[in-house]
C-alpha cells in the first residue's frame, strides 16, 4: 500500500516525530511505501509530492517544524478542489492519506472522506482545542516556552517595579494562557472563554503594587473585555475565514499604565510558541500518534482520528474531532482566580 502524508495549518513541534514514526513502522512492519505532500493541502491539490523512504526520516525526531512544509490552503474553496485531489492521489498510486492538522485541516479531511477519500487524521495544534483528544502534541512545548518567558519577565518586572503583560496564542481557547499562567505564577490570567472586567484587573494589579510587588499578567490573544470585542490586526482573513488576532496585550498595558500611574510593558510571544524542538512529552505523544495512525490505515479505519484518552491511544470519528472546540470549562478558571492579585 502507498500512503500519503501531509501536514497542514500552522507548524507545530512534533510533526516530524509523527512522520518519522509512521514511515518507520509502515515500512518495517507492513511493507508500505510513503509519499509526502508539500505544504498542506496544496500538495495533493497540485500534485506536489516527494518520496519518503526510511532515509528521509532519520534524525528528524527532535526537529521542530515539518520537513514537508505547511500552509493554510483550503481545497474546498478551490474550483473542483476535491476532484483534483482525488485525481492526483490516484495518478500517484496513493491508496490512503494520513493528515496531520487542527480543526481546519482535519475539517477538510472529514469533508473529503465524505466524498470517498480514505483518510486518517492526527490531531496537531498548540492550542489543545480539539474536542476528541485529551491532549494534542505541540501544546506542551508551547506551554513550556510561555512558562519560561513568564519566569524571565518576572525578574525584569520586579527589578523595575512595573506591570508586564505577556500575550500568548489562543484564539477561542485559553489553554496555553491557563497552563502557562499557572506554571509561571502569573498574577492575572485572561482567556477568551471569560470576558474580563478591566476595573477588576486594575484592582488585582494595584493590590500587587500596594504590597511592593510587581505584576505579571498572562493574556490569550483572544481575550476581550466585558464591554468590547477581540483585538484584531489588519490584513483580512485567511483561507478558512479566520481574522488575525493580536494587540490585546498592548491595549491592556496602556490602560494599566493610565489607571495605576506605574509603568507597564507588553511582550507578545507570537510564533516563538510554535517554533523550535518539541518537549519530551510532545515527542512521545507525537510518536505514539504516528504509530497508531499507520495501524488505523492498515486496519482500513478511515474517517477516524487517533486520539489520547487518559494514557491510551484510541480512534475517534473525524466528524467528532471537528464538531466543536474544546474550550476551558468555567470551573477550571474559577479554581485559579483565588491566586490573582
Amino acid at each position: 500500500m502507498r500512503i500519503g502524508v501531509l501536514t497542514g495549518g500552522g507548524d507545530c513541534p512534533g510533526l516530524n516525530a509523527v512522520i518519522r514514526a509512521a514511515v518507520r513502522k509502515g515500512v518495517r512492519e507492513y511493507g508500505h511505501t510513503f509519499t509526502g505532500f508539500k505544504d498542506g493541502w496544496r500538495g495533493p491539490l497540485e500534485g506536489d509530492s516527494v518520496e519518503l523512504p526510511l532515509s528521509s526520516v532519520r534524525g528528524i525526531l527532535a526537529r521542530g517544524g515539518t520537513i514537508l512544509g505547511s500552509s493554510r490552503t483550503n481545497p474546498l474553496h478551490e474550483e473542483d478542489g476535491p476532484r483534483k485531489i482525488i485525481e492526483n492521489l490516484t495518478a500517484l498510486g496513493v491508496d490512503a492519506l494520513i493528515v496531520m492538522g487542527g480543526e481546519d485541516t482535519l475539517g477538510v479531511a472529514a469533508a473529503l472522506h465524505g466524498q470517498g477519500l480514505p483518510v486518517v487524521g492526527v490531531p496537531k495544534t498548540i492550542d489543545n482545542d480539539l474536542a476528541a483528544t485529551d491532549y494534542t502534541f505541540g501544546f506542551d512545548t508551547a506551554v513550556s516556552i510561555a512558562t519560561d518567558a513568564l519566569d524571565r519577565l518576572r525578574t525584569t518586572a520586579e527589578s523595575h517595579h512595573r506591570a508586564v503583560v505577556c500575550e500568548v496564542m489562543g484564539r477561542h481557547a485559553g489553554w496555553i494562557a491557563l497552563h502557562a499562567g499557572l506554571a509561571g505564577g502569573a498574577d492575572v490570567i485572561l482567556i477568551p472563554e471569560r470576558p474580563f472586567d478591566l476595573a477588576r484587573v486594575v484592582g488585582w494589579v494595584e493590590a500587587r503594587f500596594r504590597r511592593g510587588l510587581a505584576a505579571v499578567l498572562c493574556v490569550s490573544e483572544g481575550a476581550a473585555p466585558v464591554e468590547g470585542d477581540m483585538t484584531l490586526q489588519e490584513g483580512g482573513t485567511d483561507a478558512f475565514g479566520h481574522v488575525r488576532l493580536g494587540g490585546v496585550g498592548s491595549w491592556l498595558g496602556e490602560r494599566l499604565q493610565d489607571a495605576t500611574g506605574r509603568e507597564a510593558r507588553t511582550t507578545v510571544l507570537g510564533h516563538l510558541q510554535r517554533g523550535g524542538a518539541p518537549t519530551a512529552f510532545d515527542r512521545v505523544l507525537a510518536t505514539r500518534f504516528g504509530l497508531h495512525a499507520v495501524d488505523a490505515v492498515q486496519d482500513g479505519a478511515f474517517g477516524t482520528m487517533v486520539a489520547l484518552r487518559g494514557t491510551e491511544i484510541v480512534r475517534a470519528p473525524l466528524s467528532e474531532a471537528v464538531a466543536t472546540l474544546k474550550t476551558v470549562p468555567p470551573g477550571r478558571y474559577d479554581e485559579v482566580e483565588v491566586l490573582f492579585g
